[in-house]
Protein backbone atom coordinates (compact mmCIF):
# COMPACT_ATOMS: atom_id res chain seq x y z
CA UNK A 1 0.00 0.00 0.00
CA UNK A 2 1.26 3.63 -0.56
CA UNK A 3 1.78 6.04 1.77
CA UNK A 4 0.17 9.18 -0.11
CA UNK A 5 1.38 12.27 1.58
CA UNK A 6 -1.82 14.45 0.12
CA UNK A 7 -4.40 12.26 2.25
CA UNK A 8 -3.79 13.88 5.53
CA UNK A 9 -7.04 16.23 5.26
CA UNK A 10 -9.17 14.01 3.29
CA UNK A 11 -8.34 11.37 6.03
CA UNK A 12 -9.01 14.03 8.63
CA UNK A 13 -12.20 15.31 7.26
CA UNK A 14 -13.62 11.23 6.52
CA UNK A 15 -12.99 10.56 10.35
CA UNK A 16 -14.20 13.46 11.84
CA UNK A 17 -17.58 12.43 9.61
CA UNK A 18 -17.25 8.80 11.39
CA UNK A 19 -17.57 9.74 14.70
CA UNK A 20 -20.12 12.54 14.24
CA UNK A 21 -24.07 11.82 14.68
CA UNK A 22 -24.86 11.01 11.63
CA UNK A 23 -22.74 10.09 8.74
CA UNK A 24 -23.37 11.69 4.91
CA UNK A 25 -24.61 8.60 3.04
CA UNK A 26 -22.70 10.22 -0.11
CA UNK A 27 -19.33 10.98 -0.68
CA UNK A 28 -17.59 12.15 -4.11
CA UNK A 29 -13.59 11.52 -3.79
CA UNK A 30 -12.69 14.28 -6.01
CA UNK A 31 -9.03 14.67 -7.92
CA UNK A 32 -6.78 14.41 -10.96
CA UNK A 33 -6.64 10.70 -11.70
CA UNK A 34 -3.38 9.57 -10.20
CA UNK A 35 -3.80 10.97 -6.70
CA UNK A 36 -4.30 7.40 -5.01
CA UNK A 37 -8.30 7.85 -4.58
CA UNK A 38 -9.61 4.78 -5.04
CA UNK A 39 -6.93 3.42 -2.52
CA UNK A 40 -8.41 5.83 0.27
CA UNK A 41 -11.64 4.56 -0.99
CA UNK A 42 -10.76 1.55 -0.08
CA UNK A 43 -9.05 1.97 3.55
CA UNK A 44 -11.97 4.54 4.28
CA UNK A 45 -14.82 1.96 3.27
CA UNK A 46 -13.02 -1.10 5.87
CA UNK A 47 -13.30 1.85 8.85
CA UNK A 48 -16.84 2.26 8.16
CA UNK A 49 -17.80 -0.95 8.21
CA UNK A 50 -15.52 -1.75 11.36
CA UNK A 51 -18.05 -2.25 14.45
CA UNK A 52 -16.76 -3.89 17.85
CA UNK A 53 -17.03 -7.40 18.29
CA UNK A 54 -17.39 -8.38 14.50
CA UNK A 55 -14.26 -9.78 13.33
CA UNK A 56 -13.36 -8.21 9.72
CA UNK A 57 -11.59 -10.20 6.76
CA UNK A 58 -8.20 -8.91 5.58
CA UNK A 59 -9.23 -9.89 2.01
CA UNK A 60 -11.69 -8.86 -0.10
CA UNK A 61 -14.64 -7.78 2.21
CA UNK A 62 -18.26 -9.37 1.25
CA UNK A 63 -19.70 -5.71 2.50
CA UNK A 64 -17.51 -3.60 0.13
CA UNK A 65 -19.02 -3.61 -3.38
CA UNK A 66 -16.42 -2.14 -6.22
CA UNK A 67 -17.85 -0.95 -9.45
CA UNK A 68 -15.67 -0.07 -11.98
CA UNK A 69 -14.70 -0.93 -15.99
CA UNK A 70 -15.69 -4.35 -16.76
CA UNK A 71 -13.31 -6.49 -19.07
CA UNK A 72 -14.23 -5.72 -22.97
CA UNK A 73 -15.48 -9.05 -24.17
CA UNK A 74 -15.18 -13.15 -23.16
CA UNK A 75 -11.61 -12.79 -23.98
CA UNK A 76 -10.38 -10.30 -22.22
CA UNK A 77 -12.60 -11.57 -18.67
CA UNK A 78 -10.50 -14.57 -19.48
CA UNK A 79 -7.21 -12.30 -19.53
CA UNK A 80 -8.41 -11.28 -15.70
CA UNK A 81 -9.06 -14.26 -14.46
CA UNK A 82 -5.81 -15.56 -15.61
CA UNK A 83 -4.47 -12.67 -14.22
CA UNK A 84 -3.16 -11.15 -17.29
CA UNK A 85 -3.47 -7.49 -18.42
CA UNK A 86 -6.89 -6.66 -19.77
CA UNK A 87 -8.89 -4.35 -21.84
CA UNK A 88 -12.15 -2.87 -20.58
CA UNK A 89 -15.41 -1.19 -21.38
CA UNK A 90 -15.27 2.31 -21.78
CA UNK A 91 -18.27 2.87 -19.81
CA UNK A 92 -19.66 1.58 -16.26
CA UNK A 93 -22.60 0.15 -17.42
CA UNK A 94 -26.25 0.36 -16.06
CA UNK A 95 -26.66 -3.01 -15.93
CA UNK A 96 -23.78 -2.89 -13.25
CA UNK A 97 -26.13 -0.11 -10.96
CA UNK A 98 -29.05 -2.91 -11.47
CA UNK A 99 -26.85 -5.70 -9.55
CA UNK A 100 -25.66 -3.50 -7.25
CA UNK A 101 -29.20 -1.87 -6.40
CA UNK A 102 -30.67 -5.52 -5.99
CA UNK A 103 -27.70 -6.52 -3.76
CA UNK A 104 -29.33 -3.38 -1.53
CA UNK A 105 -32.26 -5.38 -0.89
CA UNK A 106 -30.78 -8.22 1.37
CA UNK A 107 -28.60 -7.30 4.82
CA UNK A 108 -25.15 -6.83 4.47
CA UNK A 109 -23.35 -10.36 5.20
CA UNK A 110 -21.07 -9.48 7.95
CA UNK A 111 -22.29 -6.18 10.32
CA UNK A 112 -25.07 -3.59 9.37
CA UNK A 113 -23.06 -1.29 7.27
CA UNK A 114 -22.07 -1.46 3.30
CA UNK A 115 -20.13 -0.11 0.95
CA UNK A 116 -20.41 1.07 -2.46
CA UNK A 117 -17.55 1.87 -4.34
CA UNK A 118 -17.61 3.78 -7.72
CA UNK A 119 -14.36 4.32 -10.01
CA UNK A 120 -14.79 6.00 -11.84
CA UNK A 121 -17.96 7.54 -10.91
CA UNK A 122 -17.67 10.11 -13.89
CA UNK A 123 -17.66 7.21 -16.87
CA UNK A 124 -21.06 6.15 -15.84
CA UNK A 125 -23.33 6.25 -18.89
CA UNK A 126 -26.28 8.29 -18.42
CA UNK A 127 -28.43 5.69 -17.88
CA UNK A 128 -26.55 4.35 -15.16
CA UNK A 129 -25.88 7.60 -13.32
CA UNK A 130 -29.89 8.04 -13.19
CA UNK A 131 -30.35 4.80 -12.05
CA UNK A 132 -27.67 5.84 -9.72
CA UNK A 133 -29.57 8.77 -8.72
CA UNK A 134 -32.34 7.06 -7.29
CA UNK A 135 -30.45 4.90 -4.59
CA UNK A 136 -29.08 8.23 -3.40
CA UNK A 137 -32.28 9.87 -3.07
CA UNK A 138 -33.33 7.25 -0.87
CA UNK A 139 -30.26 5.11 0.30
CA UNK A 140 -30.95 1.50 2.38
CA UNK A 141 -30.07 1.99 5.75
CA UNK A 142 -26.55 1.55 6.64
CA UNK A 143 -25.35 1.98 2.88
CA UNK A 144 -22.82 4.48 1.93
CA UNK A 145 -21.67 5.39 -1.57
CA UNK A 146 -18.23 6.41 -2.39
CA UNK A 147 -17.85 8.05 -5.67
CA UNK A 148 -14.24 8.20 -7.02
CA UNK A 149 -14.29 10.82 -9.87
CA UNK A 150 -11.19 12.58 -12.02
CA UNK A 151 -13.49 15.32 -13.52
CA UNK A 152 -16.67 15.95 -10.72
CA UNK A 153 -18.24 18.67 -13.59
CA UNK A 154 -19.42 15.32 -15.56
CA UNK A 155 -21.75 14.13 -12.62
CA UNK A 156 -24.88 14.73 -12.80
CA UNK A 157 -25.62 18.03 -10.60
CA UNK A 158 -28.49 16.38 -9.12
CA UNK A 159 -25.69 13.58 -7.99
CA UNK A 160 -23.13 16.40 -6.94
CA UNK A 161 -26.32 18.19 -4.98
CA UNK A 162 -26.97 14.86 -3.05
CA UNK A 163 -22.92 13.95 -1.58
CA UNK A 164 -20.36 15.05 0.34
CA UNK A 165 -17.08 15.96 -1.50
CA UNK A 166 -14.09 15.06 -0.54
CA UNK A 167 -11.02 16.69 -2.59
CA UNK A 168 -7.82 15.91 -2.71
CA UNK A 169 -4.93 17.91 -3.43
CA UNK A 170 -2.04 17.45 -6.18
CA UNK A 171 1.53 16.19 -4.74
CA UNK A 172 4.35 18.53 -4.52
CA UNK A 173 7.45 18.11 -6.47
CA UNK A 174 9.02 16.74 -3.71
CA UNK A 175 6.37 14.07 -2.92
CA UNK A 176 6.18 13.15 -6.65
CA UNK A 177 9.69 12.70 -6.73
CA UNK A 178 9.90 10.31 -3.75
CA UNK A 179 6.85 8.19 -4.67
CA UNK A 180 9.10 7.38 -7.85
CA UNK A 181 12.21 6.43 -6.47
CA UNK A 182 9.86 3.87 -4.23
CA UNK A 183 7.87 2.97 -7.46
CA UNK A 184 10.42 2.91 -10.31
CA UNK A 185 13.68 2.37 -8.62
CA UNK A 186 14.95 1.18 -12.42
CA UNK A 187 14.51 4.34 -14.02
CA UNK A 188 17.20 6.46 -14.57
CA UNK A 189 17.47 10.28 -13.25
CA UNK A 190 16.80 12.16 -16.41
CA UNK A 191 13.73 9.93 -16.86
CA UNK A 192 12.08 10.41 -13.67
CA UNK A 193 12.72 14.34 -14.10
CA UNK A 194 10.81 14.45 -17.17
CA UNK A 195 8.36 12.46 -15.31
CA UNK A 196 8.26 14.51 -12.91
CA UNK A 197 8.30 17.61 -14.93
CA UNK A 198 5.14 16.17 -16.77
CA UNK A 199 3.07 15.08 -13.97
CA UNK A 200 0.93 18.06 -12.97
CA UNK A 201 0.93 16.97 -9.35
CA UNK A 202 -0.11 13.84 -10.11
CA UNK A 203 1.96 10.81 -8.72
CA UNK A 204 -0.12 8.15 -12.17
CA UNK A 205 0.92 10.64 -14.17
CA UNK A 206 4.35 10.44 -13.93
CA UNK A 207 4.77 6.68 -13.42
CA UNK A 208 2.38 6.51 -16.29
CA UNK A 209 5.34 8.43 -18.32
CA UNK A 210 7.52 5.69 -16.87
CA UNK A 211 5.93 3.02 -18.03
CA UNK A 212 4.47 4.22 -21.11
CA UNK A 213 8.08 5.18 -22.15
CA UNK A 214 6.93 8.38 -23.06
CA UNK A 215 10.13 10.41 -23.49
CA UNK A 216 10.41 10.57 -27.37
CA UNK A 217 6.86 11.40 -27.68
CA UNK A 218 7.18 14.05 -24.63
CA UNK A 219 9.80 15.81 -26.70
CA UNK A 220 7.85 15.83 -29.96
CA UNK A 221 4.67 17.03 -28.28
CA UNK A 222 7.20 20.17 -26.73
CA UNK A 223 8.91 21.00 -30.47
CA UNK A 224 5.26 20.99 -31.99
CA UNK A 225 4.16 23.55 -29.18
CA UNK A 226 7.15 25.61 -29.39
CA UNK A 227 7.61 25.80 -32.99
CA UNK A 228 4.56 24.38 -34.89
CA UNK A 229 4.92 21.78 -37.59
CA UNK A 230 4.27 23.38 -41.05
CA UNK A 231 5.74 20.82 -43.43
CA UNK A 232 3.94 18.43 -41.03
CA UNK A 233 7.22 16.07 -40.34
CA UNK A 234 6.63 16.23 -36.67
CA UNK A 235 3.08 14.55 -36.86
CA UNK A 236 4.28 11.94 -38.79
CA UNK A 237 6.99 11.52 -36.17
CA UNK A 238 4.52 11.29 -33.30
CA UNK A 239 2.45 8.70 -35.34
CA UNK A 240 5.42 6.40 -35.95
CA UNK A 241 6.63 7.08 -31.77
CA UNK A 242 3.22 6.21 -30.67
CA UNK A 243 2.56 2.88 -32.98
CA UNK A 244 0.50 1.22 -35.22
CA UNK A 245 -2.03 -0.03 -32.58
CA UNK A 246 -1.89 2.14 -29.45
CA UNK A 247 -4.57 0.72 -26.94
CA UNK A 248 -6.84 3.30 -25.33
CA UNK A 249 -4.64 3.84 -22.02
CA UNK A 250 -1.33 4.87 -24.22
CA UNK A 251 -3.80 7.28 -26.57
CA UNK A 252 -5.29 8.79 -22.93
CA UNK A 253 -1.53 9.21 -21.45
CA UNK A 254 -0.57 10.90 -24.63
CA UNK A 255 -3.42 13.43 -24.69
CA UNK A 256 -2.88 14.18 -20.73
CA UNK A 257 0.49 14.79 -21.27
CA UNK A 258 -0.19 17.16 -24.48
CA UNK A 259 -2.85 18.90 -22.16
CA UNK A 260 0.20 18.78 -19.33
CA UNK A 261 2.84 20.23 -21.93
CA UNK A 262 0.10 23.16 -23.65
CA UNK A 263 -0.84 24.20 -19.71
CA UNK A 264 2.67 24.89 -19.25
CA UNK A 265 3.61 26.25 -22.44
CA UNK A 266 0.29 29.29 -21.96
CA UNK A 267 2.11 29.74 -17.80
CA UNK A 268 5.47 30.74 -19.18
CA UNK A 269 3.69 32.53 -22.79
CA UNK A 270 2.49 36.45 -22.85
CA UNK A 271 -0.45 37.46 -23.80
CA UNK A 272 -0.42 37.53 -27.26
CA UNK A 273 -0.31 33.52 -27.37
CA UNK A 274 -1.57 32.53 -24.09
CA UNK A 275 -5.61 32.38 -24.97
CA UNK A 276 -4.43 30.14 -28.09
CA UNK A 277 -2.90 27.74 -26.32
CA UNK A 278 -5.61 28.25 -23.71
CA UNK A 279 -8.48 27.48 -26.51
CA UNK A 280 -6.21 24.66 -27.30
CA UNK A 281 -6.14 22.97 -23.87
CA UNK A 282 -10.13 23.38 -24.14
CA UNK A 283 -9.95 21.14 -27.23
CA UNK A 284 -7.60 18.66 -25.71
CA UNK A 285 -9.97 18.19 -22.65
CA UNK A 286 -12.79 17.72 -24.88
CA UNK A 287 -11.29 15.10 -26.95
CA UNK A 288 -10.25 13.30 -23.59
CA UNK A 289 -13.19 13.20 -22.35
CA UNK A 290 -15.09 12.06 -25.70
CA UNK A 291 -11.51 9.42 -26.67
CA UNK A 292 -13.19 6.81 -24.29
CA UNK A 293 -16.58 6.46 -25.95
CA UNK A 294 -16.09 7.55 -29.45
CA UNK A 295 -14.43 4.99 -32.05
CA UNK A 296 -11.78 7.13 -33.07
CA UNK A 297 -9.36 6.28 -35.68
CA UNK A 298 -6.03 6.36 -33.33
CA UNK A 299 -3.59 7.68 -36.30
CA UNK A 300 -6.00 10.49 -37.19
CA UNK A 301 -6.64 11.09 -33.21
CA UNK A 302 -2.96 11.20 -32.97
CA UNK A 303 -2.69 13.90 -36.08
CA UNK A 304 -5.53 15.60 -34.44
CA UNK A 305 -3.59 16.00 -31.08
CA UNK A 306 -0.75 17.52 -32.77
CA UNK A 307 -2.28 19.80 -35.19
CA UNK A 308 -4.25 21.89 -32.11
CA UNK A 309 -0.47 22.13 -30.68
CA UNK A 310 1.21 22.97 -33.79
CA UNK A 311 -1.92 25.67 -34.28
CA UNK A 312 -1.41 27.11 -30.75
CA UNK A 313 2.41 27.22 -31.20
CA UNK A 314 3.98 31.14 -31.01
CA UNK A 315 5.80 30.16 -34.28
CA UNK A 316 2.38 29.42 -36.19
CA UNK A 317 1.22 32.71 -35.04
CA UNK A 318 4.27 34.72 -36.49
CA UNK A 319 4.20 33.10 -39.76
CA UNK A 320 0.11 33.78 -40.08
CA UNK A 321 0.62 37.23 -39.03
Amino acid sequence: MTDWPNHAEPWHEWRDALVGTRMHHGWILAGKEGLGKREFAMAAARELLAEPGIPQPSGNHPDILLLTHLPKDEKEEKNRDEGKSYLVKRNIAVAQIRAMQHRLTTRPTLGSRRAIIIDPADDMERNASNALLKSLEEPPQGTFFLLVTHRPARLLPTIRSRCRMLRFPDLSSAQIEQLLEEKAPDSDAHTRHAALRMSGGSFGAALTYIQQDLGKIGDLLHQIAQAGDPLFELRGQLVSAIGARPDRERIQAVLDLARTIIAHQAERSGDDHRMAMIEAHAALVQLSAQAPTYNFDAGLLIIEIGTLLADAAPASERADA
